[in-house]
């Protein structure tokens, strides 16, 4: 079983800044990308960051040069660095990833349960 766990989700003043952490742990053999979506009132779900193993990076427009997001560390755990946040930075943020299990050798997309981030004054 593979587990993803998200934290640091809360409530942060416009232009501020947060971190979000997700943690996977269990049956992992490789970690080939990992990052987060989110949903937001109104809106479709969108990409917010994504890292691939090598350490490429993709954003989403309404984050870019914003938001960061960290390479995986031996912890398989990946930080999202949240800048200058504004309102509409509102929603639920779900940790994905694509890992590849070492119990079964299978390669599969994992989810995990989303932490609120609440900008507002």
């Amino acid at each position: 079983q593979v587990q993803l766990v998200e934290s640091g989700g809360g409530l942060v003043q416009p232009g501020g800044s947060q971190r979000l952490s997700c943690a996977a742990s269990g049956s992992i053999f490789w970690i080939y990308r990992i990052g987060w979506y989110r949903q937001v009132p109104g809106k479709p779900r969108e990409l917010v960051a994504l890292v691939r193993s090598a350490g490429i990076t993709q954003y989403g427009e309404a984050v870019k040069g914003r938001f960061t997001i960290s390479k995986v560390d031996a912890k398989n755990t990946t930080n999202l660095q949240m800048n200058s946040v504004r309102p509409e930075d509102t929603g639920v943020y779900f940790c994905y990833a694509d890992i590849q299990s070492r119990a079964s050798g299978f390669r599969s997309d994992y989810w995990g349960q989303g932490t609120q981030v609440t900008v507002s004054a």
